[in-house]
């Protein structure tokens, strides 16, 4: 049965995660905190209408219920969180809640963490990506009259959509704003999904070679990672991440100016200098008529 809202539901005689009071302090003398939806929704930072959907998909436990209120507390913040981001890196909702299941029936929680991606995650990750959500006019507004149904499924199948119940997130604000700007340039959007797709591949090799660079050169002597050598290793990414940024940058930057000016002068040649060339060649030695 679908959830209601807080002021909708039936009264239950149970509560679930505890029966004190909301505000009430835990064994350690603090006041644990507590949310209704809308305020729980606030702090994930997604609407009441996806948070209810999230409990219609068995995503979040049961919040505790007093009286007609049903009142949520950290542990279902972080779920919200979780779930997040993992639509961010582009899991479906099906399989996060698969995921879930195992995990809550009691899978071994480091095998059900690395099955979400969480288990070899470093403490600071490379992407500093903010996902953005969606509705369906959000997204035309942005690229008006190029949201088809074959450029949703390009854009599924890279990764930089992934629908949540009526909304869509969008896994980078960076990519987001600089796709709208390519398509308000003249460019179609299925040419910018090409384009991001070669890109993909490209920023692939450069992370490979930048990995067997620290991989081979700095723990050459490390068969499997410890959890001393994790956190090394997070220390050595957390330097190289301006370097690797600096390089990429320079490079492109210098390739774009190799590139514009071949083009340029391509296109500034005059048009007729082929045709003129011709009479040339063909009053050349042995070439003129007499």
């Amino acid at each position: 049965m679908a959830d209601q809202a807080p002021g909708d539901s039936t009264t239950q005689s149970g509560t679930d995660g505890g029966g004190s009071a909301p505000g009430a302090p835990d064994a350690g003398g603090r006041a644990p905190a507590e949310y209704r939806t809308a305020e729980l929704a606030r702090a994930a930072g997604i609407t009441v209408r996806t948070l209810r959907f999230y409990r219609e998909r068995k995503l979040l436990p049961p919040p505790r219920r007093e009286g007609r209120v049903a009142w949520y507390n950290e542990h279902h913040l972080a779920r919200l969180r979780t779930i997040s981001e993992l639509l961010a890196r582009g899991h479906t909702l099906g399989g996060i809640a698969d995921l879930i299941d195992a995990f809550e029936k009691g899978r071994d929680a480091g095998d059900a963490a690395e099955l979400l991606g969480l288990g070899s995650t470093l403490a600071s990750p490379w992407s500093e990506e903010t996902p953005v959500r969606l509705t369906p006019e959000d997204l035309a507004a942005h690229f008006p009259g190029e949201v088809t149904s074959e450029n949703l499924a390009a854009a599924l199948d890279l990764g930089y959509l992934a629908v949540d119940g009526d909304e869509v997130v969008h896994v980078s604000r960076r990519l987001l704003d600089a796709s709208t700007a390519l398509v308000r340039e003249g460019i179609p959007l299925a040419a910018v999904l090409d384009a991001g797709r070669v890109v993909r591949e490209h920023a692939d090799a450069v992370a490979d070679l930048f990995t067997s660079l620290v991989r081979t050169r700095l723990f050459a002597d490390v068969p499997t990672l410890s959890p001393a050598d994790l956190r090394r290793l997070d220390e050595v990414m957390d330097r190289l991440r301006p370097l690797a940024k600096q390089v990429v940058d320079a490079e492109l930057a210098l390739a774009m100016d190799r590139r514009l000016r071949a083009e340029v002068e391509d296109w500034s040649r005059p048009e007729d200098a082929e045709a003129a060339g011709g009479p040339q060649d063909a009053d050349g030695p042995g070439g003129s008529a007499s």
